[in-house]
């Protein structure tokens, strides 16, 4: 059947930002909607970057392009902004926050023009926002849309609901308290009905989500002092300390919120989840609760983690993972195969999952049966069919059965130990497509860990189709970052750099300002794929009592992989990190 689409459509299949079958779809929705544009469409229900696509709408119909980096956002300007915002209705203000539109300032050139900016420069609203404010002329001009988020928190500071209360009433202290008394769940009680701690976690929760944090850490520091820390770009921030309150009081609030917890039990280890709406979307946060030791006895103290998991920073895109020399072109192939078994390793908290993610995404069709087994499922999946973990239907039940399930392609969550191991290398010889993760150094040394399990060597040879390692290193900020003066050469050597290029780079170091973290804002990936080539097999297939890492590592180097450090390196060079983070995150090779 022949489909026509519109210009947008037909550029963006040119130039393969989105597939055929994807565009049919959504044209399709597009004959029965006719207020929403085919891009609007591709973005909404499609999980289409959005910036992809309206980077090409503002380049089709010629908006001009704004970079805010380049503009001189300052307090006067922000305030120029809120002038022109306040008068407006206030159903009007509130479409114009939901669809990232502003005015932004008037033509310097043409002082009678405004210019507005929009993430969506056909927005069929601008018009109307146009005659109301009263701007004879004016120009649309496109912002990508974390840019405008940016902006439009600058203007208007998202407010926390909760910690607005917390600042109206204070936690009440109990001064006269000792420290001697007894453990009682009625003194927990009645802390927590005086005290304004449920406005202080709930608070906590959407706070975290506004500013990108990954997870968060409660600690209790002694019998009336509990700390918040929240990891930012991969490391711990204290956020706020709660003083004059048990942490048991803290810790039964965060309990209560979180499913499959029970707050009653201090004794063992427990995982459960949370699920909150923030700002117009869904968020939900896995929770670990950690039994601690406590100075004194009585007092039965809990660490708490939580994960936030928000899906709209799962990349989709394999080009966005930032694969370096032929690790994309290896993991692509790998992939694409029928059947074999693909690893994805490194520590807690260095992207494995979103790596995962994005190859689902990629190889993802209606034709297929796609099955996870994860405890806990992280991120909705679309298109897959994600298993219920639950005590009647545990890990290792779910992993046996799911072949009786006729899939076509398997993710495992995670290679525990043999019977995981031998389950999932026994799926990707018997026809299927195998992703899971396992936590080593590096991609030899995965290869080590299974032989350690009890698999044997040839298993390993001819199961697996790629291991690939990875760690997520700090971006140095652009907005401060300067260049390293009179840098001593033996630093970079040290890392491997070579005397050409030490010569050819421009080394940064962090400095801070108010767009970053201490001169770092954002991470970015190195990776270490290891394809298994002809080569690779045979050396694995021929180990005897002991895998060679060092020859597998040597073979690779040979094939064109990128060590972790190597990959470290081409960062440096680009500008995007510094020695310090590429040493941090890299062992030697």
């Amino acid at each position: 059947m022949s489909v026509d689409f519109d210009k947008i459509g037909n550029t963006l299949l040119e130039k393969q930002l989105v597939d055929r079958e994807t565009l049919i779809k959504a044209a399709k929705v597009k004959e029965f909607e006719k207020k929403r544009s085919l891009a609007q469409i591709l973005v909404d229900d499609y999980a289409i970057e959005h910036d992809t696509v309206f980077s090409e709408v503002a380049s089709l119909y010629g908006f001009r392009k704004i970079s805010l980096a380049k503009e001189n956002i300052n307090k006067g300007r922000i305030e120029f902004i809120r002038k022109m915002f306040e008068p407006l209705p206030e159903p009007l203000r509130e479409q114009m926050r939901e669809e990232k539109i502003l005015v932004l300032r008037y033509d310097p050139n043409r002082p009678y023009k405004i210019i507005i900016i929009a993430a969506d420069p056909t927005n069929r609203k601008i018009p109307m926002i146009a005659r109301v404010i009263g701007a004879k002329r004016y120009e649309v001009c496109y912002v990508r849309l974390d840019e405008m988020q940016y902006l439009l928190d600058l203007v208007f500071p998202p407010q926390n609901e909760f910690l607005a209360n917390l600042e109206d009433q204070e936690i009440e202290i109990e001064e006269n308290e000792s420290e001697e008394d007894n453990f009682d769940e009625a003194a927990i009680e009645a802390e927590i009905n005086k005290s304004m701690l449920v406005n202080l976690v709930e608070g906590m929760l959407i706070e975290a989500v506004r500013r990108g944090v990954s997870d968060i850490h409660i600690i209790p520091k002694n019998a009336r002092t509990t700390e918040i820390h929240f990891r930012v770009d991969g490391k711990l921030q204290l956020w706020h300390v709660q003083e004059g309150v048990r942490p048991e009081a803290m810790a039964a609030v965060a309990k209560d919120r979180s499913k499959n917890i029970d707050r009653f039990e201090r004794e063992v280890a427990q995982d459960g989840f949370i699920q909150r709406k923030v700002d117009g979307h869904m968020i939900r946060y896995r929770v670990s609760v950690l039994p601690i030791v406590a100075s004194e006895f009585q007092f039965k103290l809990e660490s708490i983690v939580i994960r936030v998991l928000d899906d709209r920073k799962v990349i989709a895109d394999l080009d966005k993972l930032g694969f370096q020399g032929k690790a994309k072109e290896y993991f692509i192939k790998a992939i694409s195969k029928p059947q074999g078994m693909i690893i994805v390793t490194g520590p807690t908290g260095s992207g494995k999952s979103t790596t995962l993610m994005a190859a689902l995404n990629y190889i993802i069709k209606p034709e297929i049966n796609i099955l996870t087994v994860e405890d806990p499922v992280e991120y909705i999946i679309k298109g897959a069919r994600q298993i219920k973990i639950s005590e009647k239907n545990d890990f290792e039940r779910a992993l046996r059965a799911i072949l009786r399930h006729d899939p076509d392609v398997v993710m495992v969550g995670e290679i525990r130990d043999k019977i995981t191991a031998e389950t999932g290398i026994k799926m990707a010889n018997t026809g299927h497509l195998t992703f899971s993760t396992l936590h080593t150094n590096d991609a030899p040394s995965a290869i080590s860990r299974l032989y350690k399990m009890g698999l044997e060597p040839f298993l390993i040879a001819y199961a697996i189709n790629i291991i690939i390692a990875q760690r997520l290193i700090r971006k140095v900020c652009d907005n401060c970052k300067r260049p390293i003066e009179d840098l001593d050469p033996v630093v970079p050597k040290s890392l491997g750099f070579t005397d050409e290029e030490i010569k050819n780079t421009i080394f940064y170091e962090p400095v801070g300002c108010d767009k970053c973290n201490k001169g770092y804002k954002g991470r970015v990936a190195i990776h270490e794929a290891l394809f298994f080539s002809k080569e690779i097999r045979r050396i694995i297939f021929k180990s005897g009592n002991e895998i060679d890492e060092e020859k597998i590592r040597e073979a690779a180097i040979a094939d064109g992989m990128f060590t972790l450090r190597a990959s470290g390196r081409v960062r440096v060079m680009a500008g995007t990190t510094t020695l310090e983070e590429v040493a941090y995150a890299t062992s030697e090779d």
